[in-house]
């Protein structure tokens, strides 16, 4: 019988610039390239718009305007991450999506006073794999805004 320590957890790795960044997979809906954005007025200035996703009306985030990271122009490995927690859907905006691993749980270790590049209301933990440095975020936080628009069927 395992324990808790040792069960094993899917996460999707994408990446902002040089630093990889992990989402637990069952939180993730799809993976898409980025497409149509309608810009919606009133909106925080991380929230790139919203769009017609598959007949849900999703908003986006721009995850560099979030973290306060350099802004950057989109490529052809550009994705937007669709997540969705506690009845909230979403489209993350990162530079490239480009992994699933396994992590066992006991890897992740609490996240660091100093996270340096974001704030770390945003980290859940950090996952060290090999010589990779994976920074987990906290969807909930990175999701928590007022302005937020609501997803909704079209």
């Amino acid at each position: 019988m395992q324990t808790n320590e040792s069960i094993e957890k899917k996460i999707i790795i994408f990446r902002l610039g040089e630093e990889e960044f992990g989402i637990p997979v069952e939180l993730v809906k799809s993976i898409e390239k980025v497409q149509s954005i309608t810009r919606v007025p009133g909106t925080a200035s991380y929230i790139t718009g919203v769009l017609n996703l598959r007949g849900v009306i999703t908003p986006v985030i721009d995850l560099r305007e979030r973290f306060e990271l350099s802004s950057y122009e989109p490529t052809e490995f550009t994705r937007m991450i669709v997540v969705s927690i506690h009845d909230t859907e979403a489209g993350l905006i990162a530079d490239a999506a480009n992994d699933v691993i396994d992590i066992r749980a006991e890897q992740i270790e609490p996240s660091p006073e100093v996270a340096g590049i974001i704030k770390t209301d945003y980290i859940s933990g950090v996952v060290k794999v090999d010589k990779r440095l994976i920074i987990m975020l906290d969807l909930e936080e990175v999701l928590h805004s007022p302005s937020l628009p609501a997803s909704s069927g079209a």
